[in-house]
């Protein structure tokens, strides 16, 4: 495959797509609660996922392969997976997508902040603490937007803010140098076959597995295990395999944005003033956080 220098149009068309993927999933996993109890419903998803994704790797003719001294790690990314759905799952259960979406995609702020202590080579510099501060700030003013009406739940926004931080553990897990050989497949296989095996048994503790179940439910399920859980993953290394991942991960400032404006145009969520501003302060520190030191340089696609 190809590698890019920089975004062509392809590529920024395809990373808007995957933003718009994104923010609608938080959506479908809120009405898909309304039929599946949020933990079952997390856990039968990444069941789903499961085989989805060992078909492909049979066509492809990938091995199912454990490489010598990543188990650990492996388990380890399973486990972050599988309170990160648990904790999602729950926080759209028990607030809006609006806050939710802005909450958990504040995910590469608190990376950015985990590897400069933890990483080589990863310091923070000017403007990404600027941008680490817009964030941070913006998810405080999320979390204290109150009296705007509709389904607002402090639970659920801790429940969020948990969620975003168990994927940082994700991300930081995954950059182990033992895992530095480990394929999109197997990692995603990792984290997929632990949390089904996890939450499903798990979620009998919070209730009862079907809530008020209808076809609109199932179809829910099945968009977030077809395209979301299995398609949306691959494609997100694909893009980072050929694109560079600065600029990939520049992209991710829109699913805030975007989640909270389908929970208001979908849902009819209540989003006053300040959401909108809580909104606008992660979207702008995503983006200095993730602004390569030359800017960004977009072309069109070569014929």
């Amino acid at each position: 495959m190809e590698r890019k220098r920089n975004i062509d149009t392809f590529g920024v068309v395809a990373l808007i797509a995957f933003s718009l993927t994104l923010g609608f999933n938080q959506v479908v996993i809120k009405v898909g609660n309304d039929g599946f109890q949020p933990v079952f419903g997390a856990g039968l998803r990444s069941f789903g996922a499961v085989i989805c994704l060992l078909a492909w790797m049979w066509l492809r003719g990938i091995p199912v392969r454990i490489r010598p001294g990543t188990a650990r790690y492996g388990l380890l990314l399973g486990a972050f997976f599988s309170v990160e759905f648990l904790l999602l799952f729950t926080a759209l259960d028990l607030t809006t997508v609006s806050r939710t979406s802005i909450i958990f995609y504040t995910m590469p702020v608190w990376t950015t902040l985990a590897a400069h202590f933890l990483l080589d080579g990863e310091r923070l510099s000017r403007m990404k603490a600027v941008g680490l501060a817009m964030a941070f700030i913006g998810v405080v003013v999320a979390i204290g937007a109150r009296g705007g009406g509709g389904q607002e739940s402090l639970a659920g926004d801790l429940c969020a803010l948990g969620a975003a931080l168990c994927w940082t553990g994700i991300a930081l897990t995954a950059r182990a140098p033992a895992m530095e050989g480990v394929g999109a497949s197997m990692a995603l296989l990792w984290q997929i076959a632990i949390s089904a095996m996890v939450l499903i048994p798990v979620s009998f503790l919070f209730g009862p597995p079907i809530r008020d179940l209808a076809p609109i439910h199932v179809w829910a399920m099945a968009f977030q295990i077809v395209i979301v859980a299995f398609m949306g993953f691959l494609i997100w290394f694909w893009l980072l395999g050929r694109y560079p991942a600065g600029q990939v991960a520049a992209f991710g400032f829109l699913s805030p944005v975007i989640g909270a404006f389908l929970g208001w145009a979908l849902l009819g969520e209540q989003v006053g003033p300040s959401l909108v501003l809580a909104a606008a302060l992660v979207a702008g520190g995503l983006l200095l956080i993730n602004r390569p030191p030359g800017g960004f340089r977009f072309r069109r696609r070569s014929a």
